[in-house]
């Protein structure tokens, strides 16, 4: 029998984090396991690893909005599912840029929460009608839009590298990685435009302008790019 998903709830109202609980008690596959609760980051920061496979995150704490703090929690390897009663289109496109896995509002969490969680354990793209809704709103420039950090880890990875070798390179998590491709795959497919394979994502980066063709290069280790750094190293 497979090992549930461990997950973390920071939410600061009792009440919400005990509906929580209930609707992860209730899976029928007792597939999601919670072993922790907290009503601020604080823990998070003091931890020096993450203590659960998913962190599900309250947009809202103390009154304040938290999205500025996503990326250092996928920067540490937090998998972040966004609960939150906030469904203004540009919060949900905020918490995506900055790294949250999925988006879940708190009106669709009973139907949504488990299988996001789940979703995000494996690294694979899950999107709730919110944040479909808010994709497609999203007026910005070349729609659907990458982060500067979704892009650069795309082009690396269409160059041939591996996703380990891509997040060495921008001295990130693998984990950090595949979040990025997979909320790219989630961008296209809210806007009907799915990209299951490498080939697929390539070709909809192409068409939209997001990457160039000449671009996609060789892929160039790091002794290769240090080696030319010396005087009289090859092609010097």
């Amino acid at each position: 029998m497979e090992q549930p998903v461990t997950v973390v709830i920071i939410e600061d109202h009792p009440v919400v984090t005990a509906g929580v609980a209930f609707w992860i008690r209730s899976d029928p596959g007792q597939r999601v396991r919670l072993v922790q609760t907290a009503r601020d980051l604080t823990g998070l920061r003091a931890a020096p690893r993450p203590p659960a496979d998913v962190v599900i995150l309250d947009l809202e704490l103390s009154g304040e909005l938290v999205t500025a703090q996503i990326p250092w929690l996928v920067a540490a390897g937090h998998r972040v599912v966004a609960f939150s009663g906030h469904t203004d289109p540009a919060i949900v496109m905020e918490t995506l840029d900055n790294g949250a896995h999925a988006y879940v509002s708190k009106e669709e969490g009973s139907d949504h929460l488990v299988e996001a969680v789940l979703a995000a354990a494996a690294d694979r793209p899950y999107v709730t009608r919110s944040q479909a809704r808010a994709m497609l709103a999203d007026q910005r420039p070349a729609r659907p839009a990458l982060s500067h950090q979704e892009r650069q880890a795309l082009l690396l990875w269409f160059q041939g590298m591996s996703k380990a070798s891509v997040a060495r390179r921008m001295a990130i998590s693998e984990n950090t990685v595949r979040q990025y491709i997979n909320r790219a795959r989630a961008k296209y497919a809210a806007t009907g435009r799915t990209s299951p394979s490498k080939d697929a994502l390539l070709a909809r980066a192409i068409e939209d302008g997001v990457i160039k063709p000449d671009e996609i290069g060789p892929y160039e280790s790091f002794a290769r790019m240090a080696d030319r750094s010396y005087p009289g190293a090859p092609g010097r």
